[in-house]
């Protein structure tokens, strides 16, 4: 075991920053649909994504070889967010603009974790500036497929993770942050301290600052990033995570259908769990007609987005759909 210290100076303290990364959920998200062992948390996204996955045979592809059961994950696959909250297609173009001999040097650090590198690695390493795009179209895909459905809950969660971490600072000061973010994680003199690590952290060896980035899939460890010139990334089990995938209550929806019409709100409960036209109207006794104009209406809205998994098309009720449901259960 390693106890990794990073210093701190002024000026580094004063860059420390959150953010919400797409791409720091990827990587944990795909070991837990690719994991044997049932996961008490989110077992319920994982036995609805996980089909879809393998018909999409996403387990067989670039990610599969990239991100294995556990260890090391390519430093390439993370950029550091350059925005509080980048849109993911940010992340892949910056994923896109990695320079080939950081992609070498991040798979050759991947093969000695391995042992090997598999055909399709093998092929990036040879050659990343024309496979990191053919990379970047299976990370869309897997986004559209397992994340993007799912994000307004996620981001939910991860923005009150940042909001109370925030109010904390503004009470407290930095070293309550610090000292409350995890418990292998302590701040004392000027020096923030992480224990059962493999490796050091010397602030030389890093940007200044530092970027804390909460994520509902990565738990109960830590992850790091620590590559110059960025500032060293930490990624961090967000608050609230336990109850991301319990069911919402239906209380106070009957507030709505005379505002949206009962069928509207009816599929707008429904889709607590991102669904197909067809699996709606089966759930609800709606006709297939019936659904797809009421999610057009919803949609338009911006109550509902779509989002392509192969041949069909996953509905999910947006930020804004959850913000009105809470609002009429008060």
């Amino acid at each position: 075991m390693v106890v990794a210290e990073l210093a701190f100076s002024a000026n580094d303290l004063a860059q420390v920053r959150f953010a919400v990364s797409p791409m720091w959920e990827v990587a944990p998200s795909f070991r837990l649909l690719t994991s044997t062992s049932v996961h008490p948390v989110h077992r319920p996204w994982v036995e609805q994504v996980r089909p879809r996955m393998v018909a999409a045979g996403l387990d067989r592809g670039w990610l599969a070889e990239l991100i294995g059961s556990s260890g090391y994950v390519p430093d390439f696959l993370n950029p550091a967010p350059g925005q509080p909250a980048p849109a993911p297609a940010a992340e892949w173009d910056a994923i896109l603009a990695s320079p080939a001999d950081r992609v070498r040097q991040d798979l050759d650090h991947l093969a000695r974790h391995q042992g090997h590198l598999g055909p399709r690695l093998s092929s990036l390493r040879a050659d990343p500036s024309s496979r990191l795009a053919r990379l970047t179209q299976e990370i869309e895909r897997y986004w559209e497929l397992a994340l993007a459905p799912y994000w307004a809950r996620i981001r939910a969660v991860l923005n009150a993770d940042i909001f109370h971490r925030a109010r904390a600072v503004a009470e407290h000061g930095a070293g309550h942050l610090f000292n409350d973010l995890h418990t292998s994680v302590s701040w004392d003199d000027n020096t923030l301290t992480l224990v059962r690590r493999k490796h050091t952290m010397p602030r030389h060896s890093a940007g200044a600052g530092l970027l804390l980035i909460p994520s509902a899939f990565t738990g109960p460890g830590l992850r790091t990033r620590v590559r110059p010139p960025d500032p060293p990334q930490l990624a961090y089990p967000a608050r609230g995570v336990g109850m991301l995938w319990e069911s919402r209550s239906a209380t106070g929806t009957c507030a709505l259908a005379p505002v949206l019409g009962r069928s509207r709100t009816l599929l707008l409960t429904e889709l607590a769990t991102p669904a197909s036209t067809t699996e709606l109207a089966h759930r609800t006794g709606l006709s297939p007609a019936g659904v797809s104009q009421y999610l057009t209406a919803l949609r338009n809205a911006g109550l509902v987005s779509a989002h392509r998994t192969g041949r069909s098309v996953l509905y999910a009720r947006t930020a804004a759909a959850e913000a009105l449901l809470e609002a009429a259960s008060v």
